[in-house]
């Protein structure tokens, strides 16, 4: 094992994101096995897998699952998340098989009930910061940019390209440090995060900018000069601050195994 923190480079892998790229890149041509089982997930993710390892050379990683039953998120807000369609059975039955696979690969695998596993992500790579590790997320999700630094990068396997603060600012208008603020006024309909109606993420952006915090923002929307935008914060603050709750990510979960058993 290295012994020198900063040499080492720490992969986190997005388990589902991952997985559901890699089932519906082989849609319209589904990999079938002679049991008639759709193996595409399992392919897809394991090949992606693979190559990372083969061409990245981590030397620790680890792929981070979502549990089942939800997140301590559904307390907070019982809406979130509940317009997202069933999983697909093909994933489904996929799950147990990629288990199988990187148990047989001596691949950790880590889940946390009542945690998402970006959650578990954050747990992780804030551990590695503390040691000056490099971290490389595997996930396109734009929930995880909020943890991109100097020393942590996000890589999508299926566009190969990564993400650093540059992108981010890109995509939100603001660096990775300022990302929650912008995310909580512009909301997120695909996980059914409330946010302030009337609010995208240019105009968050904006605000976040020009105020510099979501609190900021609140607490001066009597002074906003447009009438649409200064009402819709001023009626909606609530929903805003719910959903700061809803896309901070936990950086302190009470993870089990520790960052070196990834070797």
């Amino acid at each position: 094992m290295l012994s020198n923190d900063s040499e080492k480079k720490l992969f986190l892998i997005d388990a589902y994101a991952l997985i559901f790229r890699a089932y519906y890149a082989f849609i319209k041509n589904p990999r079938i096995n002679s049991k008639g089982i759709n193996t595409s997930a399992v392919f897809g993710f394991v090949n992606a897998v693979l190559e990372i390892i083969r061409i990245e050379k981590p030397t620790h990683l680890a792929v981070v699952f979502d549990p089942p039953g939800g997140s301590f998120r559904n307390k907070v807000y019982p809406e979130y998340k509940a317009n997202r369609d069933a999983t697909p059975e093909d994933i489904v039955l996929s799950i147990p098989l990629i288990h199988k696979v990187l148990e047989g690969l001596n691949i950790p695998t880590r889940m946390e009930m009542g945690y998402e596993a970006d959650d578990l992500i954050a747990t992780y790579k804030e551990q590695a910061s503390k040691r000056n590790i490099k971290v490389t997320i595997i996930s396109s999700d734009k929930d995880l940019m909020q943890l991109v630094d100097e020393n942590t990068f996000m890589m999508d396997t299926m566009k190969d390209k990564y993400i650093g603060k540059e992108e981010v600012k890109e995509k939100f208008g603001v660096y990775p440090d300022k990302v929650i603020d912008v995310q909580s006024l512009a909301g997120d309909s695909s996980d059914n995060i409330p946010g302030v109606p009337g609010i995208g993420i240019k105009t968050a952006a904006e605000l976040i900018n020009q105020f510099g915090s979501l609190e900021k923002v609140l607490e001066n929307a009597s002074s906003i000069k447009q009438p649409k935008r200064r009402q819709t914060l001023l009626d909606n603050k609530d929903k805003a601050l719910i959903s700061k709750k809803l896309v901070t990510l936990k950086k302190d979960v009470p993870v089990k195994t520790p960052l070196d058993e990834f070797a």
